[in-house]
């Protein structure tokens, strides 16, 4: 099945006359550098689009409870004009996974814990979900570096491409969610 019929089949449900939201949850390991500004930067994305039924969050496969994002990724996503100050980091947990409708991560090793954990018929690399290459097409695709302790000029690095794969993302999305 490819992830287009993926997100079709999980794509918002009609609950009462209403759309359910559509649950997309970006994982990274520490969950205070890549997932969170994926996490800012789909949300602006899907306010851009008129998304209201698009939930977004972010957790780490090691992630502890209640860290701030890290001093780069806060700097970075200040440069264009995000705002994660307020962020507080999320372990993943079966009970996220559960709830999502696809879940995104940053390198392959993540998906180890998403399969232990039961979502990985739902999860994707990032890179690969966002060019349309899954299952074994999926092999080779690129991880997000990791910019934890880098320079600022790495978090920039890892903002833009984030930012770009992003979007491609929610125009693989929009026959699923477009209002």
């Amino acid at each position: 099945m490819t992830a287009d019929e993926r997100a079709g089949d999980v794509g918002p449900q009609e609950e009462e006359g209403t759309a359910a939201p559509f649950r997309l949850v970006f994982v990274c390991t520490g969950n205070t550098c890549r997932s969170p500004l994926a996490e800012a930067l789909a949300r602006r994305h899907a306010a851009r689009r008129g998304w209201d039924h698009l939930e977004v969050r972010s957790a780490g496969v090691a992630a502890g409870t209640g860290q701030p994002a890290s001093r780069g990724s806060l700097e970075a996503a200040d440069q264009v004009g995000l705002d994660l100050s307020h962020h507080a980091s999320t372990p993943l947990t079966a009970e996220l996974v559960d709830a999502a409708d696809l879940i995104l991560v940053m390198s392959a090793h993540h998906l180890v814990r998403i399969v232990e954990l039961g979502g990985g018929g739902r999860a994707a690399l990032l890179t690969a979900f966002a060019e349309g290459k899954e299952g074994e097409d999926a092999f080779g695709a690129p991880p997000i570096p990791d910019p934890f302790g880098g320079p600022l000029d790495e978090y920039v690095r890892t903002r833009d491409r984030l930012d770009t794969l992003v979007a491609q993302v929610l125009d693989r999305l929009e026959p699923v969610l477009a209002p």
